[in-house]
């Protein structure tokens, strides 16, 4: 099981006290690795399957429904709860994605009166009074609230998106918004407002790069994810338009517009083809279950050891391979065949159940497609990754200079090189992610 996993189960399924920073690590570590949100939901369904839960745990499975989107079983759930700041808190915001902002109000008054920062709760209110039409009573409470708060991200994303209603300063929009922006890096509002000014000025590369970095948060940031698809479809990148409809519709599922989207890119991917939804559907979450990393499970050691040495990291991989070529791993026998065997089918797979199909081809890369700040980043030298002496004698060998070089391998055309093992290849895969990047095929 991953470390990130682990802190997931701990937060989630815990008995201690939850509060604001521990919402702030779930979001954060979804936002540095989304395969962590399947592992969210199933965590929050096995919270909920639980016969007995304190008032205390209701507040936590509330906030996971919440970040999960599923925000009427997160009012039900937070009615139910301790009734402390931060259950109302959250019903709010529950209330607030619904659109019912007057019921929202309501609730952040009353997390306000149970001891949540007054200043949070009424820059809330004043986005939930923008949202309704009332951009003059918005503007009135941003105006009277004084002191640090003025020098969060939120209040200045909140004030530049009320200003930017009122059409008396869009100069001063902007300024707002690269000041949320340098205060905080991943504020997805903030980088969304920034990106849409300038999209609005016609700086497509600015604005793609912004909604690229708020489109990495979570929660997912469902003006960014579709003005980015949208902006991917108008370079002719469908395919990456479809993952940006995909990541709004693994959340809100029921999201008309992001479906509509959706079909337009995938079937202007294919040709014109006609999309067939239910077929896509269940296709986009195969493909998910099969990337999800085995280091996720529990395994005996012998058996995370073979699976190791073979190369095998994900669910994927254990559907390419038969049970006679596992067994024919040193150390591996029936006992761990069994184990794995259980492991697959919990998740309705099999080994070997792709074992006679090609295996899948990877995305061609097509470097033309490449914004100038991809290129730049592709361009930079591998020793920024700062990576072991073992992994770097292997880029040598390899003659590999750039990222842009490395992430046009594969995991396996790594581990074909000497001395490079899976600790070597997931210590590449980790440095990647630093900057947003996989390797070839993943």
């Amino acid at each position: 099981m991953s470390q990130a996993t682990i802190e997931l189960r701990d937060i989630v399924l815990s008995n201690s006290s939850f509060g604001p920073n521990d919402i702030q690590v779930i979001a954060r570590k979804i936002s540095d690795d989304y395969q962590q949100f399947p592992i969210l939901r199933d965590l929050t369904a096995e919270l909920e399957s639980q016969t007995s839960r304190s008032p205390a745990s209701s507040v936590r499975l509330g906030v996971c429904q919440y970040l999960l989107g599923r925000y009427r079983a997160a009012i039900a759930t937070l009615e139910t709860a301790d009734g402390g700041a931060l259950a109302h808190f959250y019903q709010g915001r529950s209330h607030f994605a619904l659109g019912n902002y007057t019921r929202a109000i309501e609730c952040y008054e009353s997390s306000k009166q149970a001891g949540l920062d007054a200043s949070v709760c009424q820059v809330a209110i004043a986005e939930a009074k923008r949202l309704m039409g009332d951009v003059e009573g918005a503007m009135a409470i941003l105006d009277n609230l004084f002191g640090p708060i003025e020098q969060t991200a939120e209040y200045l994303s909140q004030r530049a998106a009320t200003i930017a209603l009122l059409k008396t300063n869009p100069d001063e929009v902007v300024r707002l918004y690269e000041r949320a922006v340098e205060i905080d890096g991943r504020h997805a509002g903030a980088l969304f407002g920034l990106g849409l000014e300038n999209d609005r000025r016609g700086n497509d590369d600015r604005a793609m790069e912004l909604y690229q970095r708020a489109s990495s948060v979570f929660p997912a940031h469902v003006g960014a994810l579709l003005n980015l698809g949208l902006l991917y479809e108008d370079h002719g990148q469908f395919g990456r338009a479809t993952r940006c409809y995909d990541r709004i519709l693994d959340a809100f599922p029921g999201h008309e517009r992001a479906r509509l989207f959706r079909r337009d890119a995938a079937e202007s991917m294919h040709g014109g083809e006609r999309w067939d939804e239910d077929r896509d559907r269940v296709q986009r979450r195969l493909q998910t279950i099969m990337q999800v990393p085995i280091a996720q499970f529990e395994l005996s050691v012998r058996s995370r050891n073979c699976l190791q040495k073979m190369g095998i990291i994900t669910l994927g991989d254990l559907t390419r391979v038969t049970e006679a070529d596992l067994l024919a791993s040193k150390n591996f026998g029936e006992t761990s065949l069994v184990e794995i065997r259980e492991m697959m089918k919990n998740k309705n797979l099999s080994i070997g159940q792709f074992a006679a199909e090609p295996a899948p081809q990877a995305e061609v890369f097509d470097s033309s497609s490449l914004s100038p700040d991809e290129q730049a980043l592709f361009d930079r030298p591998i020793s920024e990754l700062n990576l072991s002496v073992r992994a770097r004698k292997c880029m040598t060998r390899l003659g590999l200079t750039t990222i842009g070089e490395l992430v046009r391998k594969s995991g396996d055309d790594m581990l074909e090189c000497k001395n490079f093992g899976v600790t070597s290849l997931n210590e590449v895969r980790e440095k990647l992610e630093v900057f947003g990047l996989k390797m070839r095929g993943e």
